[in-house]
């Protein structure tokens, strides 16, 4: 008799808050995450917001999966702060998206040791 056994799983989300911006062009509401470069559109705010949050969720996952996100955010000018800061206020005319990174812990490949 074979058995078969499953491997332990787990699973969370980190969540990324980033600024971005919105403008009219045309019948389309185009939206700019700036500090990554990434835009999309849609025909009202909220869709270009919602948009917006699923292209920067793909573009992460994309360099993820292709071991870039270090150098991607370097490059952008991103910079851990080493302490809890306070918000910055929002400029004029600018949102913020909320991004979800969900992510498995296949704890079969668990090499971290703190």
């Amino acid at each position: 008799m074979i058995e078969q056994t499953m491997a332990a799983k787990s699973q969370g989300t980190f969540t990324l808050s980033l600024p971005c911006r919105i403008r009219k062009e045309g019948k389309y509401y185009v939206s700019w995450c700036y500090p990554l470069d990434v835009y999309s559109q849609g025909e009202t705010q909220e869709k270009a917001l919602r948009n917006l949050e699923e292209a920067v969720g793909l573009f992460i996952a994309s360099c993820i999966r292709r071991g870039t996100l270090d150098k991607v955010f370097k490059e952008c000018g991103f910079v851990l702060s080493s302490k809890r800061t306070r918000p910055i206020p929002k400029r004029r005319r600018e949102h913020e998206i909320t991004v979800p990174l969900p992510f498995i812990i296949d704890e079969q490949l668990v090499r971290c040791q703190s």
